[in-house]
């Protein structure tokens, strides 16, 4: 699920409390929705011909001037995106249906049955050559049950008709559904549409036309956790919110190709934070990714923003990266379910996640069908 890092709870489902679980990671450097690239406009006094000190200054000014007039109109043209947006209707919660059943013959991790929510494990998920072949028969698995759950995305469907066919899918095929149980999360699946960042629970509401879908698969196999989701279109979706889903997938893109054994955590939030800036995104601070292996929650826990965060990557280990961009503020709200989590702005948010294992020589992505 979303540990990505939950508000309250945990973005991969994912880490849930924010102050049992740490998955609540508010950065006391929030990140600005535009950073402009290095002004290096000063003249080079190296020259031969210098022009007069105060011709110079002139030039200096028209440059900057022309920069900040370009951000304003672009800063104006995104907000301008926003506020047609905020016309659509806010999320409402639709009715949320029983919990579905899991055959008693299906092994299930060990927080089922407890609606507390689990601690984050300290360890590292590390695995050996069994333990990859496992991982990447869970990983493989939820990439083809959200390959299929995003086959199901169109208007007038509801979000609990998806949890229902993912649920099917997953115990058809001898897994259990990892958010089911989890601290009291009472569905299979997360889905979270237009301005829901993450964890949003399956319920009675249809799909609209120009929504936008996160839809966040973990399973269960043999013992192993496999988690990833996609942010989906449905129907007629406007080409700000296009743009932030194509963004959102590129960053996550980026994170991942700085991966490697002996690389710095830091680098993933530092290339993550990079791209999205050139297009006035906001990174979401407060939900992070984390390792995921046996067990569902673990260390260590990958910010997605700007940060100094110490320690390195290590050959044989396997986390999530599933940053989140939205196209206002980075703020905000959970609903009293403590799992449903919005923008405070009410701007859309979008969401891409794979689960990695890290090489010699790079990262392999093992959520791929």
């Amino acid at each position: 699920m979303a540990t990505g890092a939950s508000l309250v709870r945990v973005s991969s489902l994912k880490l849930l409390s924010s102050v049992s679980h740490g998955d609540d990671f508010s950065s006391s450097s929030k990140s600005s929705s535009f950073m402009g690239a290095p002004l290096n406009f000063l003249p080079s006094y190296r020259s031969r011909k210098q022009k007069p000190f105060h011709e110079n200054l002139v030039i200096v000014s028209k440059k900057i001037s022309g920069l900040e007039e370009a951000m304003r109109i672009r800063r104006e043209r995104e907000l301008g995106i926003v506020q047609k947006v905020r016309k659509r209707q806010p999320l409402r919660r639709g009715k949320v249906s029983p919990r579905l059943p899991v055959p008693d013959h299906i092994q299930k991790p060990p927080y089922v049955g407890s609606s507390i929510l689990p601690e984050i494990s300290s360890e590292y998920q590390m695995h050996d050559s069994e333990g990859i072949a496992q991982m990447r028969a869970a990983c493989q698995l939820a990439a083809r049950v959200l390959d299929y759950a995003g086959t199901l995305v169109r208007p007038s469907v509801t979000t609990n008709e998806i949890d229902k066919a993912v649920h099917q899918m997953i115990i058809d095929a001898g897994a259990y559904p990892s958010p089911l149980g989890y601290g009291g999360f009472p569905k299979s699946v997360c889905t979270s549409v237009n301005e829901c960042m993450c964890h949003g629970i399956p319920d009675s509401r249809q799909l609209q036309s120009g929504d936008i879908i996160n839809i966040d698969v973990t399973v269960y196999l043999n013992g192993y956790h496999g988690d990833t989701s996609k942010t989906y279109f449905c129907g007629d979706v406007s080409d700000g919110m296009r743009n932030l889903v194509k963004v959102t997938e590129e960053c996550l893109d980026r994170g991942i190709a700085v991966c490697k054994d002996g690389a710095s955590f830091k680098k993933i939030g530092k290339r993550i934070s990079e791209h999205a800036e050139k297009y006035g995104y906001g990174v979401v601070d407060r939900f992070v990714g984390h390792g995921v292996g046996s067990v569902f929650h673990s260390e260590p826990l990958i910010y997605h923003h700007r940060n100094e965060e110490p320690g390195h990557m290590v050959e044989g280990q396997t986390f999530t990266i599933e940053p989140i961009l939205t196209m206002g503020g980075i703020d905000c709200r959970t609903w009293p379910d403590n799992w449903t989590t919005l923008t405070a702005d009410g701007s859309p948010a979008a969401q891409f996640e794979h689960t990695i294992l890290i090489t010699r020589t790079g990262a392999e992505i093992l959520t791929t069908p």
